[in-house]
């Protein structure tokens, strides 16, 4: 039977349910032309393309979207846009913005001011981090049951202490997954015992999912629902298929993939950042566009070492699923 979560979001036309969490979901760029402007156009031939590709969904303007470089006014245009290319539930793909302020206030006027604006099925809410010394486990618990209280969708908790200090502990998702508003969490981090707890803690139909390409395979097979992966955008075919393997029993097989997507993840994340993506994304025929500064592309000589990691993920991929693997 589907399990469906109990919130029904005022903003969607039907309720999430709990399988339109698994598989993989794309955390895509915000593409920006040689002016720094943003290139809705782009965004939405980036969109058309990944449609095709059998992912489960999209996370609009998460760190990989470049939000925290974005003014109000290009948080909507971007989430129009996107909301347009990728069409309505129940019909399309899972729909997630990313929001989330350094006030529990702030996020919650960001959130309501969205849904004035556009559909959306779920929140992926950031951890504040700026007073991080006072940003407590138990100030955590205050600030999401605050806005999953107050939020016209369902809230997905968002764990990213690489960047921002500050990390969702395992007994801290449980108490939060008793709200009905609360439906699953993004975990960023590696650690993969604190994943296990997690998924151990929380209620059954809680969504699990991880943002960390380097451990899919791994993560899946403790438990995850699926992943939000930055590595997707540009290898969305290989993810998918470690997706499958795991699930129908076959771990030799996404153990032999994820040792081909583990180089590749991490050139497009913690080696050469949101640039390295984006460069990459321009390697396989996506509008991958400039970043803004302070951000910077990679040199000439990462991108030689990301072509290579690219060409690589695409090699195992298509020696096991043959030409189409790359259409």
């Amino acid at each position: 039977m589907k399990q469906t979560f109990s919130q029904q979001s005022n903003t969607s036309n039907a309720a999430l349910s709990f399988q339109d969490l698994r598989g993989v979901l794309l955390p895509i760029t915000t593409p920006f032309d040689a002016a720094g402007n943003v290139d809705l156009v782009g965004l939405r031939i980036n969109i058309a393309k990944w449609n095709t590709t059998g992912i489960s969904g999209y996370v609009l303007l998460g760190s990989t979207g470049e939000r925290v470089h974005l003014d109000e006014r290009e948080y909507l245009e971007v989430i129009e846009t996107a909301r347009a290319g990728v069409g309505q539930r129940p019909d399309g793909l899972t729909f997630i913005a990313g929001a989330g302020q350094q006030s529990t206030r702030g996020t919650i006027n960001e959130i309501k001011r969205l849904s004035d604006r556009v559909n959306v099925d779920a929140f992926l809410i950031i951890t504040p981090h700026f007073y991080r010394p006072s940003i407590t486990q138990q100030a955590l618990i205050a600030h999401y049951q605050s806005i999953a209280d107050a939020s016209p969708a369902p809230v997905i908790l968002y764990s990213m202490p690489a960047l921002t200090g500050v990390k969702i502990e395992p007994e801290t998702a449980a108490r939060l997954s008793e709200h009905e508003n609360i439906i699953g969490i993004k975990d960023s981090s590696a650690d993969l015992d604190g994943l296990r707890e997690t998924i151990k803690l929380v209620r059954r139909d809680f969504a699990v999912l991880t943002g960390n390409g380097t451990v899919l395979s791994q993560a899946l097979s403790a438990g995850a629902c699926g992943g939000i992966l930055a590595v997707g955008c540009v290898a969305p075919e290989i993810c998918l298929e470690i997706f499958r393997a795991v699930t129908v029993g076959e771990d030799e097989r996404a153990s032999s993939l994820q040792e081909k997507l583990t180089p590749l993840a991490q050139a497009v994340t913690t080696s050469f950042g949101i640039g390295g993506l984006k460069a990459a994304l321009e390697m396989k025929g996506y509008i991958g566009g400039a970043v803004r500064a302070p951000l910077v592309h990679p040199s000439d000589e990462a991108r030689e070492e990301i072509r290579r990691r690219l060409e690589d993920a695409q090699k195992a991929i298509q020696e096991l699923l043959g030409p189409k693997a790359l259409v």
